[in-house]
């Protein structure tokens, strides 16, 4: 991994980008709907994308998961309708740790050979792959028909006698069938029957998982039991994390460049700690993100865990969506990394992800606009990664109600869909904008330029930040609660960042510390030409500790004053 290069990754829910179905029913099944392809990732498609700045593409929902589209003909076994969300399935069910989800290959049985080559185009095209790996919980109905031969299926040895063992691969109610609170027949001749029933993906040990548990999947047993006090049985390594080991080095084998590990904190620490370094070995170039919300475990995931990155969700992410949404002060942003310490280069930074809603949408900002300064911040204050959700950049809405997805401000990831703004951008692979609006071209055009300065400019990219909040509490000409001002600088270039979270244009009045020119080596000159990174507009600045220097802010936006030393 090169540190000199900051990482843009492009989320994109694999079965949606490619899908052109302008009429899509709710709750359609594939033959109604339609369903994208991997062959949909063209040379000209990964081409596009790369062209907005960004380096990784996370492609989600590859691995094989459960779901209502019958694929018996391919000798794959069909799951129960009653423990699948959805039509298409939750890409976080999985059902063969070994194999390519059948919906995304042209030709089915040769699904295998459709990623590799779309890995191999991604890198071809510049950039690198990103896949899920879901180690904390799999689809109720696991069963893999395309592990290596010699290998033993999930549970396969497991005494289901035992509420918990160490030697198991799952967590069991014994003598209990399941009774989940929820439609346990659904569309099937006859009801989902499992006994005894094992403990359920969201820590639920109990035989009544509800509509609002993750009831489509089943805990995996890393060797803790979480009924007695989480006692951990870890020596000799439990089979659970030797078959895992197994399934990473697979998927790493295809040459695929990064995991993004999905609920990563709710599978022991000790687990990563002996894990990643074993791929590495192998592997050393890997990336390893981590979805993990709990600040008080960050250190442990980073350091003893040996991620590489984790997401800032229950930091940055939800204060830049508080000031956005007018709730919180600009003055928060400031904590964020305070309260990080240290680690903030290892954070991943993301205003949407399939998790959360849109920005567009009416549960967020209502406009794609109003989070400029945002990206701004999100993308610029450090050299971490950034990543953005397809169709963020074009101002997608999330505000269909598409069948299990209700209408919630997301892009649903349980259904046969097609994504409004990714369609008409795609236009059937021309990419020619034809028909985009004009707000939409101009949304994109924000986000290419900020996502590509973070590639371009090593001040972003490479360089030391310093906060100005503290020198500009109660300014003249600077409101603290709707701006934030703050340094970046590499070498001889420095960048002076201004964003305004109001919707009226600022001229606003900026004080740099004598703590700056000191921490930065920065000469005490009165004029300074800078150009603004954002217009390219030429500006004529002072550059001193005694005297606030003007820049002009628009509304919703921010300015990146660029200053040669």
């Amino acid at each position: 991994m090169n540190k000199e290069n900051k990482l843009i990754i492009y989320q994109v829910f694999t079965r949606l980008f490619g899908n052109n179905n302008a009429h899509c029913t709710y709750n359609g099944s594939l033959a109604e709907n339609g369903c994208g392809k991997m062959a949909d990732f063209t040379t000209k498609a990964l081409n596009e994308i790369k062209k907005l700045g960004v380096t990784h593409i996370w492609y989600t929902g590859i691995i094989e998961h459960a779901t209502q589209t019958d694929y018996r003909r391919f000798n794959i076994r069909p799951d129960h309708p009653a423990i699948v969300k959805g039509k298409a399935g939750s890409p976080y069910a999985i059902k063969d740790y070994y194999d390519v989800d059948p919906d995304l290959a042209k030709d089915v049985p040769g699904r295998m050979k459709e990623f590799e080559n779309l890995v191999q185009r991604t890198h071809r095209s510049g950039m690198k792959v990103i896949i899920d790996f879901v180690p904390n919980h799999v689809a109720r109905q696991y069963q893999s028909d395309a592990q290596p031969d010699g290998t033993i299926q999930l549970g396969g040895n497991d005494n289901p006698q035992y509420a918990f063992s160490p030697y198991n691969n799952f967590y069991y109610i014994p003598q209990s069938a399941l009774h989940g609170q929820f439609d346990m027949q659904s569309s099937a001749e006859e009801p989902y029957y499992e006994c005894p029933a094992k403990a359920t993906g969201n820590n639920r040990f109990d035989a009544y998982p509800n509509i609002n548990d993750w009831y489509e999947t089943v805990k995996l047993n890393y060797g803790v039991d979480y009924q007695n006090g989480g006692t951990c049985h870890f020596s000799p390594i439990p089979d659970t994390w030797t078959k895992m080991l197994d399934i990473l080095l697979f998927w790493a084998s295809k040459g695929i460049d990064g995991f993004r590990c999905d609920m990563a904190e709710m599978v022991p620490v000790e687990f990563w700690e002996w894990v990643i370094p074993q791929v590495k070995a192998v592997h050393p170039d890997l990336l390893f993100i981590a979805e993990v919300y709990n600040p008080n475990e960050y250190r442990n995931y980073l350091f003893r865990g040996k991620f590489d990155y984790l997401y800032d969700k229950v930091g940055l992410y939800d204060t830049l969506r508080a000031i956005t949404c007018g709730q919180e002060s600009a003055t928060a942003i400031t904590r964020c990394w305070q309260n990080l310490s240290g680690i903030e280069r290892q954070m991943l930074n993301f205003l949407e992800n399939h998790d959360e809603q849109r920005i567009a949408s009416d549960f967020f900002a209502g406009s794609p606009s109003k989070a400029i300064p945002a990206l701004i911040v999100s993308a610029c204050m450090n050299t971490n990664p950034m990543m953005i959700y397809f169709g963020q950049e074009f101002g997608e809405m999330g505000m269909d109600s598409e069948g299990f997805s209700g209408r919630d401000g997301r892009t649903t990831i349980f259904d046969y869909w097609s994504v409004d703004t990714i369609r008409r951008w795609r236009n059937k692979g021309t990419f020619d904008g034809k028909l985009l609006t004009e707000h939409e071209k101009n949304l994109y055009n924000t986000y290419q330029r900020i996502l590509t300065l973070c590639l371009n400019e090593k001040a972003i990219s490479q360089g030391v930040f310093f906060d100005l909040t503290y020198a500009n509490l109660n300014g003249w000409r600077f409101n603290e609660h709707k701006q934030y001002a703050f340094l970046r600088k590499y070498e001889n270039e420095l960048l002076l960042i201004v964003v305004n979270f109001d919707y009226m244009a600022v001229n606003v009045a900026v004080n740099i510390p004598s703590h700056a020119f000191d921490f930065l080596h920065l000469p005490h000159i009165d004029r300074y030409e800078a150009t603004d990174l954002l217009t390219g507009r030429k500006e004529s600045i002072s550059l001193l500790p005694h005297k606030a220097t003007d820049v002009p802010v628009p509304g919703h936006s921010g300015t990146i004053l660029k200053i040669t030393l």
